[in-house]
């Protein structure tokens, strides 16, 4: 160490002398805290010092250092008078202190540094007050399931999306948003803990957006909701049927209910709009009278709007299958039903690829739930070249996979390495408890579990 400091000395003779005096000090003081610490007198005071307790003493020294290698010239050292080897001799006098001495500085977060003792007689000073490093709960807490989670789903206040997340999440703290792809983004940048979409309907059909968007963001599924869908027609109050020219809802709502506004005679225009609840909104803000809205008897309540008609979807079972979005995912069970959602691609010719991965299913007895197939967005085209009938283009494909097993199975692992072997890619979307709810009145409602630290009832 001391070597280390004369190093620093100036060698020109005509250096200044505070300059030579204060590395002297340094170079004593240095010295000292070294013999300090191989000295076994004060190793046997701390028999039982952490890793944090030398480092804090560390610290000590190096701030300690740069203030000495610092200081102005008004700041006095010990010996100033310039002669090393008055320096050497005080060696002695340092291993006698339990901790180099204090040295002045003007600097205010040296001073801060030496500002207390610690108990026992041992000079320490305290550790700065430095800032904690961030982790993910400074940045979103983790509540437990259910207590008020920020739950995003796509359309405003009344949409049957809402509903959805209710349903989901209880208690939960709705966060509405205009697009699907907003309410992805809102997970992903921690504004929402949870997003809840659609991706079916039993009538409308897939929700092909919503699949396109799994693939583009790495959200994972964690549950599934399914809800009834009862839909409404809506328009201001004290307006007839007879008056309306127009009817504006989402898309898949004007297609569930074609057939019923054909029967109400209604000879009107079909607009579409971002979602129900959406339209009901816009009908009542702009005062449309000859307007209707196709949504739900809670966007009649939150917008003002009156009930033409009820229950307007062609089909009574009409349910929308709505998936659970988070950042992780959950661990897979054996307890309960679980489905698990995949995704692959093949870039071989023919169908016995996709044969393939349905007898890797069949075999284990793994039922298929869902099956999708999605244009390739890289790479939509095949060219095929044939000696016989020239050059054809075929469309590449992505498959959506549904089925029924939890990826804690073993046959379901199993299933999943025998089609990656002949797939160019394989993707698991989530491993989730399936949503066993009754929707229906002809299914009878699953007894509730017992509460788990309550004796059985008798």
């Amino acid at each position: 160490m001391s070597t280390m400091v004369a190093a620093l000395l100036p060698s020109n003779p005509t250096a200044t002398p505070n300059h030579r005096s204060a590395l002297l000090a340094l170079r004593r003081r240095l010295t000292g805290a070294v013999r300090f610490i191989h000295c076994p007198v004060a190793s046997a005071s701390f028999p039982r010092a952490s890793r944090s307790d030398w480092q804090t003493f560390g610290a000590i020294l190096s701030s300690k250092a740069a203030a000495a290698a610092l200081g102005s010239p008004s700041d006095k050292p010990p010996n100033s008078s310039g002669d090393p080897s008055a320096a050497e001799t005080d060696h002695g006098e340092a291993t006698n202190r339990r901790f180099p001495a204090p040295i002045n500085s003007k600097g205010a977060g040296v001073k801060s540094l030496e500002s207390s003792a610690a108990a026992g007689g041992v000079d320490l000073a305290p550790s700065p007050n430095l800032p904690r490093p961030l982790s993910i709960a400074d940045l979103s807490p983790a509540p437990m399931h259910g207590s008020r989670l920020r739950v995003a789903y796509q359309g405003v206040p009344g949409a049957y999306s809402e509903a959805a997340a209710g349903k989901a999440y209880l208690n939960c703290e709705p966060i509405p948003c205009d697009q699907f792809e907003v309410a992805f983004q809102a997970v992903e940048l921690w504004i929402a803990d949870r997003a809840v979409l659609p991706v079916e309907n039993s009538l409308g059909g897939s929700i092909h957006r919503n699949y396109d968007l799994l693939l583009r963001h790495r959200l994972h599924i964690v549950g599934e909701v399914q809800m009834p869908v009862h839909h409404c027609l809506l328009a201001l109050p004290g307006v007839r049927k007879e008056y309306l020219t127009r009817v504006m809802s989402h898309p898949q709502a004007l297609a569930q209910c074609e057939l019923t506004l054909t029967r109400l005679g209604l000879n009107v225009t079909r607009e579409s709009f971002d979602d129900t609840a959406g339209a009901a909104e816009y009908v009542a803000n702009n005062g449309l009278r000859d307007t209707a809205a196709i949504a739900s008897a809670r966007a009649a309540e939150l917008y003002g709007l009156q009930v033409l008609a009820d229950g307007i979807q062609d089909d009574s079972g009409n349910v929308t299958r709505f998936v659970m979005l988070a950042r992780e995912p959950i661990i897979p069970r054996t307890d309960r039903p679980f489905k698990t959602s995949i995704v692959f691609a093949h870039d071989r010719e023919g169908t016995s690829v996709l044969f393939k991965v349905l007898s890797a299913f069949a075999f284990r007895d793994i039922s298929l739930t869902k099956i999708e197939s999605r244009p390739h967005r890289h790479r939509p085209i095949r060219l095929v070249d044939d000696a016989n009938v020239g050059t054809a283009k075929h469309f590449e494909y992505m498959f959506h996979v549904d089925f029924q097993a939890s990826m804690a199975e073993p046959r379901a692992q199993n299933a999943l390495a025998e089609i990656q072997e002949f797939t160019s890619f394989l993707r698991v979307l989530g491993s989730y408890p399936m949503d066993m709810t009754p929707w229906s009145t002809s299914s009878s409602p699953p007894p509730p579990p017992p509460p788990p630290s309550s004796s059985p009832s008798l």
